[in-house]
């Protein structure tokens, strides 16, 4: 299951899952785009649309998907809140809003995958963060920075307490990908100016991130968990 999987990495990460077989379930938060995204991928996807700050939301998706597959598999936390308000204009709203997507609907998601996890003793759980919540966000606010830094502790948490069930967490951190949520929040000229910056002297590619995401999500990522693994074209080292 892959939530904001209207466009950019979610969209390109349930196109790949499903390319190499797997039954994908698709979130978006209106039902149409929902159903659009299934419809383009194929007969083994499924929309669930509904939005995950919802706090009954999480475990209706979960639902739906065991319905349908009779098992979860994989989650990946991709939906994300991005703005780029600046701190002095930042409000209680917006802030609020930013954790309760990038933060809290990860945690209710990944309780209410639990139970059916820990049936098959097998799990993937894979939270989107950012490079932001490495450091500092480019082009995001504080609130962006915040949560996505607020999912590396839920990952590393949740991997120490949910391993002995066969179940990893790990994130992923991408740096600045070209997706058309990176355009919306930046100009071309800026986009080259930092790209000609990093070692790798372009913008990342959502299949780049998507074929990580593939990688995490396998058998032959077992043994790593707690991990953030981070694609950013060098321009954060650590």
């Amino acid at each position: 299951m892959i939530t904001g999987a209207w466009r950019g990495l979610g969209r390109n990460a349930a196109a790949r899952l499903h390319e190499r077989g797997a039954a994908v379930a698709v979130n978006v938060r209106e039902e149409d785009r929902a159903n659009e995204v299934a419809s383009t991928l194929g007969p083994r996807a499924l929309a669930v649309p509904g939005d995950i700050t919802d706090p009954r939301v999480p475990t209706e998706i979960v639902s739906r998907t065991l319905d349908r597959f009779g098992r979860i598999d994989i989650l990946v936390n991709n939906a994300a809140y991005a703005r780029p308000t600046r701190f002095e204009q930042l409000d209680a709203e917006e802030w609020r809003l930013a954790l309760e997507t990038n933060m809290t609907a990860p945690f209710l998601l990944m309780k209410a995958a639990l139970p059916a996890m820990k049936a098959q003793n097998y799990g993937r759980i894979i939270n989107i963060s950012s490079s932001a919540g490495r450091t500092v966000s480019t082009l995001g606010g504080a609130h962006y920075t915040a949560s996505k830094a607020g999912l590396l502790g839920l990952t590393r948490a949740a991997a120490k307490e949910l391993g002995r069930f066969g179940i990893t967490v790990n994130a992923i951190c991408p740096g600045m990908i070209d997706t058309e949520l990176t355009r919306e929040n930046a100009s071309s000229e800026l986009l080259n100016r930092l790209a000609a910056s990093y070692p790798v002297p372009r913008l990342g590619t959502p299949l780049e991130v998507s074929d990580l995401i593939c990688f995490v999500a396998s058998e032959a990522s077992g043994y790593i968990t707690g991990a953030s693994f981070d694609i950013n074209g060098g321009d954060l080292m650590m």
